[in-house]
């Protein structure tokens, strides 16, 4: 049974600034109704009891392919809603489904499937929107992506392709290739995000991305330039860029096998919470057992084997993929980079929530915002996910206890 409100009590609330002990969130249907330090008398509220878990808000996966078993390249509705549904029990309550470099037509089609999977989405964690991650990289950089579907802007391509929906709120592309100066400021002309991603573009490069659009990076470290020589000359590569430009927003893949602590500490250091995202990047083995699996479409999809909390080339050459969840996520930067959990938590919420620009709707415990609520335990496992004022999801171990509205 839903009911209208729920009251959430005796619980640690995370805000994005500090935890207040005990107090109150209350939500009616969907949506935030107050959050309080003292009680909040509501006799008609359904009441989940924290018994001490913390209370914050839903985390914000923005650069996510996959999970149980499913990919969003598959091109199905079932399984677009398995990644939501796999997802959403490890914490996350929004995200933005993402694709692979592909032909002209995969990626049309896998458009049409968001746009009918999301008018179903009722059980797993919500769509924020899609997030095209290439076909427009430098080769050299292409990583586990398809060479075959590796190539230069389109003009003719992309503006089709985005003639037909509104459902694109990002595009990650390589900005020193031919063409992709004017890529990002047509998706700019969009409200679409350019990102900068799968790239061997230099510090020059990079500012002249940015006064086209291209504001935010791409799983930095991951795929990109740092340091490079050009005719015995040392240029800063993309990484360097993203640190020397102040407002430059990143995301980094915090599985604790594709950045080690020292580099998750590096850019904290150096970015902050409010401008780091962490992604799961996750394939469609995220919240499967390890063996072996598919990058990318089932049908044509590169093989890979799944060790060591990551996904490998066969011949284990190389990483081919990311299987973490959310509240790995937050755990890893707790534990491995020694972040305080308030700012590891702001990096899963309100960081990629302003990012996505929908921090008005979400990414924090607000009045009038999405009731989009977690409680977990010190050490991040998930109790409970509620979503959009639905509790969608208890852990078969949860420590909080439910208890119906008093009928007077």
């Amino acid at each position: 049974m839903n009911y209208r409100k729920i009251k959430i009590v005796n619980g640690r609330i995370i805000t994005p600034y500090r935890v207040i002990n005990g107090g109150t969130v209350l939500t009616e249907g969907s949506r935030i109704l107050a959050v309080s330090e003292d009680d909040i008398p509501a006799s008609d509220a359904q009441v989940l009891d924290a018994q001490g878990l913390y209370i914050s808000p839903g985390f914000i996966d923005i650069h996510v392919h996959g999970g149980g078993d499913s990919d969003f390249m598959d091109g199905s509705v079932a399984d677009f809603l398995t990644v939501a549904e796999t997802h959403m029990r490890y914490g996350a309550t929004a995200m933005v489904p993402t694709t692979l470099s592909s032909d002209t037509e995969s990626l049309r089609h896998a458009v049409r499937t968001y746009e009918a999977a999301h008018l179903r989405n009722t059980k797993g964690a919500s769509f924020l929107g899609m997030h095209l991650e290439g076909p427009y990289f430098a080769m050299n950089q292409r990583g586990a992506q398809d060479p075959r579907f590796i190539r230069n802007p389109d003009p003719a391509e992309y503006a089709s392709v985005l003639a037909e929906t509104n459902a694109v709120v990002r595009w990650s592309a390589a900005p020193e290739l031919p063409g992709a100066l004017a890529f990002g400021s047509f998706l700019r002309s969009k409200g679409i995000l350019p990102a900068i991603a799968h790239t061997d573009a230099i510090y020059e490069e990079v500012l002249d991305a940015w006064e086209h659009g291209y504001t935010h990076a791409t799983h930095l470290y991951s795929a990109m330039s740092g340091v490079t020589r050009r005719n015995a000359f040392r240029y800063a590569g993309v990484i360097e860029s993203a640190f020397l430009l102040d407002d430059m927003t990143v995301e980094i893949i915090a599985d604790g096998v594709h950045l080690p602590p020292a580099l998750l500490k590096l850019v904290y250091k150096f970015k902050g919470p409010e401008k780091t995202a962490l992604i799961t990047d996750a394939m469609r083995a995220a919240g499967m057992p390890p063996g072996e699996s598919i990058l990318g479409d089932r049908r044509n999809g590169l093989k890979v084997i799944v060790e060591d909390d990551v996904a490998k080339l066969p011949d284990r050459s190389s990483f081919a993929g990311s299987v973490a969840t959310c509240d790995r996520l937050v755990r890893n930067m707790v534990r491995l980079a020694d972040v305080p959990l308030a700012d590891a938590v702001r990096m899963m919420t309100s960081t990629p929530a302003a990012i996505m620009k929908v921090s008005g709707t979400k990414g924090s415990l607000a009045t009038g915002k999405d009731a989009d609520i977690l409680l977990f335990d010190a050490d991040i496992h998930i109790d409970t996910v509620i979503i959009n004022g639905e509790i969608r999801h208890r852990s078969n171990t949860a420590r909080s206890v439910l208890t119906e509205p008093r009928s007077d």
